[in-house]
């Protein structure tokens, strides 16, 4: 009887003495690698397009890609994008603290800022701005509710030229949309917070520039980038104030030449070119930003690079997990493991 029950306990040491014979299944997942396939099609069928279809002209392109004309409006677009973000995000900051303000009479002038500037489309703006002149044919400082400039007087046509329109226009844009993103990333940090650097006696601006801001900036920075990126784009608009900024340049050579695809495209490769540049900054100022959030940093694109390329050269890119278990360390998991992945991982590991 003894020897009976003695048996099963053996065999059941013996299978655990010898957890290298279980078999690990990974998870396929059909769906993922459909969409893949789909997605590696479109893609070589429209890279073979760029080299089956004479239409796309590749020698004009390279022709007028490094032009004068082209690369001074280039420069144009991104002054009139670099000026109109600093101007519009140190004002949309003053707004949003405005908004933020316990004076009734800041709060409503924040606001109506706001909704002005939103509900009138940028065109419309920059065209007023530029026509001022007609409403306003002086401007100056002189006695209130007057036109007696008698301290300084100035030319409106003169003052407002195309390039100060613009940057107002831009500016005073962005800044709407700016204040609201601004504001909802300071409303995103916990008042329990606020509440205990002021019972620690801590001073308001270092309450705001230490432990409100350096929170708040995780959730402004993406919508932040996302606006630039897009006053980048929307630097096209000038064209209504005769500014020869890069798309205004490409339409005038391609009204010349009848070249309208080669241009295009010679427009849209440097946009193309420069919001990649923005991308790729804004993923590393997030990337440190995001520090205080996640215990383990999210590999760069060069790092997964680097493992892809160790991986296919044969050898092994150990991750944290795969080293702690290498080195017989606890391995932290986020739900249940079975005794058998338990095995299997520390047999891969011996």
């Amino acid at each position: 009887m003894t020897a009976t029950l003695e048996t099963p306990t053996t065999e059941a040491a013996d299978r655990a003495a010898q957890p290298h014979q279980l078999d690990v299944v990974p998870l396929r997942h059909w769906w993922r690698w459909a969409f893949s396939a789909v997605a590696v099609f479109l893609l070589a069928q429209l890279i073979w397009t760029f080299f089956s279809n004479p239409q796309w002209r590749w020698s004009v392109f390279a022709e007028y890609f490094f032009n004068d004309a082209v690369l001074r409006g280039l420069w144009l677009t991104l002054w009139l994008t670099a000026v109109s973000a600093v101007v519009g995000f140190a004002l949309g900051g003053i707004l949003a603290l405005g908004r933020l303000s316990g004076s009734a009479l800041l709060s409503s002038f924040a606001w109506g800022f706001i909704w002005f500037f939103r509900s009138v489309p940028l065109v419309v703006q920059l065209v007023i701005w530029y026509n001022l002149g007609y409403l306003f044919p002086t401007l100056g400082i002189g006695w209130p509710f007057t036109y007696d400039f008698f301290v300084v007087e100035f030319d409106t046509v003169r003052l407002l030229s195309g390039s100060v329109a613009a940057i107002l226009g831009l500016s005073l844009h962005q800044a709407a949309y700016s204040a609201e993103i601004i504001r909802g990333g300071l409303l995103s940090v916990d008042q329990g917070q606020l509440e205990a650097a002021r019972a620690l006696g801590i001073p308001r601006a270092r309450r705001f520039f230490r432990i409100v801001l350096p929170q708040a900036a995780r959730a402004i920075l993406p919508n932040a980038f996302n606006e630039v990126i897009g006053l980048l784009k929307g630097t096209s608009v000038v064209f209504v104030v005769a500014l020869p900024e890069l798309f205004y340049t490409v339409q005038v050579i391609y009204n010349r030449n009848q070249q309208v695809v080669p241009l295009l495209l010679v427009a849209a490769v440097w946009y193309t070119i420069f919001t990649t540049v923005l991308s790729i900054v804004q993923y590393y100022i997030e990337r440190r930003f995001s520090r205080g959030t996640a215990r383990e940093l999210p590999p760069t694109p060069l790092q997964r690079l680097r493992r892809t390329i160790t991986a296919l050269s044969g050898g092994r890119s150990h991750g944290p997990r795969e080293r702690a278990a290498r080195n017989g360390r606890t391995i932290a998991t986020t739900g249940p493991v079975s005794t058998h992945s338990v095995a299997a991982i520390t047999a891969h590991a011996q």
